[in-house]
């Protein structure tokens, strides 16, 4: 039995072309993200603008994908309200290495405190694959999985490198018999 294919696209040039379109999605919210901590730096300080300005730029980013880099697999199939949760849900990994960097920087490297521009941008490029890989197994998919085998399929299947978990080997036990041949032997 064949399992069927959860992931679009399946090809190495698709699948480049759709993280290029991502890291485009990715720079335009790169902006947005900058544009919201500087315009909400001086009323809540620099700390609560760059949280806030993350979930700005998520939603941007959400929006994006869904209708360019995605759009082939993301939007029949699922509730925008709950895929946009799904994203958000599913990027909180990247969202902790996006962060996680830019607060660093700003407690190591003084100069991030005057420009947070150069955090920022290296907070995006520290998230960036983990949430294309993210956003294309959990959120952004063609078919849903309908059974906790094909999410677990889906978790360990890496389709940039056409590795895939093996397809279970079938149990034939109940086929074969040990019925007497012709001549009264197992055959």
């Amino acid at each position: 039995m064949r399992r069927s294919r959860i992931f679009y696209p399946r090809s190495r040039p698709e699948i480049i072309s759709q993280f290029l379109r991502f890291g485009t999605v990715g720079a335009l919210g790169f902006l947005v993200d900058w544009g919201t901590v500087s315009l909400l730096r001086q009323p809540i300080g620099l700390v609560a603008a760059t949280l806030a300005a993350y979930f700005v730029a998520a939603t941007g980013n959400w929006c994006l994908n869904r209708f360019w880099t995605f759009r082939l697999s993301a939007a029949e199939n699922q509730h925008m309200v709950l895929q946009w949760l799904r994203f958000l849900l599913a990027n909180g990994f990247g969202f902790l290495l996006n962060r996680g960097m830019v607060f660093l920087l700003y407690a190591m490297v003084p100069l991030t405190l005057h420009y947070p521009e150069l955090a920022l941008a290296a907070g995006a490029l520290c998230g960036m694959v983990a949430n294309f890989n993210l956003s294309r197994r959990l959120v952004f998919r063609a078919q849903t999985p309908e059974t906790p085998l094909e999410l677990v399929q889906m978790a360990v299947e890496i389709p940039a490198a056409g590795l895939t978990a093996p397809d279970p080997e079938p149990d034939l036990s109940g086929l074969t018999e040990d019925r007497p041949g012709p001549h009264g032997r197992n055959d």
